[in-house]
């Protein structure tokens, strides 16, 4: 199942967590602190930028006669909506730049280029997944409630699509976000109009967003309204495309781990940081593919520090990689192809039932636990050369990559063996669903059907 015990997990005690959560701590103050011109500059030129890109690529599309004036301008205008998606609206949405005391700038008062609601995704993304980030059952992020994406959730057979699913998703990707952000949004709604409320809200951003890429400006092109009209729907594919392929790699792939609800119980700041660091994935980019990623390639990052500016994510990570050498973490990343191509190798095997799946829920490349240790010796000299005796989970992880098979699987009998013992399988061979594994009352989770406030939860998380 998933992960139970980060710490242990980690291979960290609870003096290694709360020291690793100093450290981190001592970054972001010294991020905070050294913000200003500097920063507030770059997301004014980012503005100017995107919106002077978005205006010559519309008149390109518009004046030019030819095909290639078309790609030109298509493809620039995908570039201007993927940036404002990704570098402006997320991360404005996010309060990145809420220090500045701009009224334009700010999370509260940005509405993005896409048909979703900025203050229905900041209630879902920001605290839903943010603060729960990979908790089964909690972050409704994971899969989106219609991918499975890891073996803790239960198979149905409506899976077998699953791989054609995920194409129509990501070509629509705005669409199934906003739809996501909605019922979000309508499930903590208090009434029935309150929910009501919210779908009108809805209603009128789709309204506005369509009138303004099929309707206004083909209208504005005369008789070329055609070519305007398959410019904005093929540049808004592209855009969800990106967007999609941007988010899957930071949350999806080998590495990117899953919790169970019982990690929240009165979890510390501290172990909140390690569970990010955990459950997350980077890609490696140079500073043009950052930016057009809204710098989201440094997802790890961003989970650490999410109201943090963007612009500082290339330096904030030289200094948690080094404290993942330090701790003997690993630091999951990797070329962006790979990180793409290793999130659709689970969404196609996970769209087949678990008898036909050979590694198991505790240890597989997707899904992992802490009971995939069970029985092995993780003690010894850790890579980062730590303390004698310890050793981290970046270490553990290698070792166990490189045990003989027979010992493999043997580990995995004795696995399989402690599953049946424990009762977690199922008539139907999967395991238990997660409401079984429910946090108690203590814990931060739905009462009446809701979550409650981000303002009176993790004060300490934006």
């Amino acid at each position: 199942m998933a992960i139970t015990e980060v710490g242990a997990y980690a291979h960290l005690n609870p003096a290694d967590v709360e020291a690793l959560g100093r450290e981190l701590d001592a970054i972001r103050s010294d991020i905070v602190a050294q913000r200003g011109a500097r920063d507030a500059a770059y997301i004014r030129r980012t503005i100017a930028f995107q919106r002077m890109l978005d205006i010559s690529s519309r008149l390109v599309i518009a004046l030019s006669r030819g095909r290639t004036g078309w790609a030109v301008g298509t493809a620039g205008l995908a570039a201007a909506k993927a940036i404002e998606n990704m570098e402006l609206g997320h991360n404005i949405g996010h309060g990145q730049w809420d220090w500045m005391n701009d009224p334009e700038i700010h999370s509260r008062t940005w509405e993005w280029d896409m048909v979703g609601l900025s203050s229905q995704w900041r209630y879902s993304h920001n605290f839903r997944h943010h603060v729960y980030t990979n908790v089964l059952g909690m972050d409704d992020d994971i899969g989106f409630g219609v991918m499975r994406v890891t073996r803790d959730q239960p198979w149905r057979p409506r899976l077998l699509v699953q791989p054609l699913q995920n194409l129509l998703l990501a070509s629509v990707f705005e669409w199934g976000i906003a739809l996501h952000d909605l019922y979000s949004e309508r499930d903590r709604a208090a009434t029935p109009g309150g929910k009501a409320a919210e779908t009108k809200a809805f209603a009128a951003k789709v309204g506005r967003q369509l009138g303004k890429d099929y309707l206004l400006f083909p209208a504005l092109s005369g008789r070329r309204w055609r070519r305007t009209l398959a410019a904005n729907a093929a540049a808004n594919t592209a855009r969800n495309l990106w967007a999609y392929m941007v988010i899957f790699c930071g949350h999806f792939p080998d590495g990117a781990e899953k919790f169970a609800p019982t990690v929240v119980q009165e979890e510390s700041k501290a172990e909140w940081y390690l569970r990010q660091m955990l459950g997350t994935a980077n890609f490696d980019a140079g500073p043009a593919l950052a930016f057009l990623s809204g710098n989201l390639c440094y997802q790890i990052e961003h989970h650490l520090f999410p109201d943090l500016p963007s612009n500082r994510y290339a330096e904030i990570s030289r200094r948690v990689r080094a404290l993942c050498d330090k701790y003997d973490l690993p630091y999951t990343t990797g070329p962006l192809l790979r990180q793409y191509l290793l999130t659709v190798r689970t969404i196609h095997k996970l769209a087949l039932p678990d008898r036909f799946l050979i590694a198991t829920s505790d240890d597989a490349p997707e899904t992992a636990s802490e009971k995939k240790f069970d029985g092995h010796n993780t003690s010894g000299i850790n890579d980062a050369g730590g303390p004698p005796g310890q050793r981290g989970l970046r270490s553990a992880l290698r070792a166990m990559a490189a045990r003989p098979a027979g010992a493999a699987a043997a580990a995995d009998a004795r696995g399989g063996a402690n599953r049946r013992l424990d009762g977690r399988r199922t008539r139907k061979g999967g395991y238990l669903r997660i409401r079984a594994e429910r946090p108690s009352s203590t814990a931060p989770r739905r009462r009446g059907g809701r979550f409650p406030s981000p303002r009176s939860t993790r004060k300490w998380c934006a």
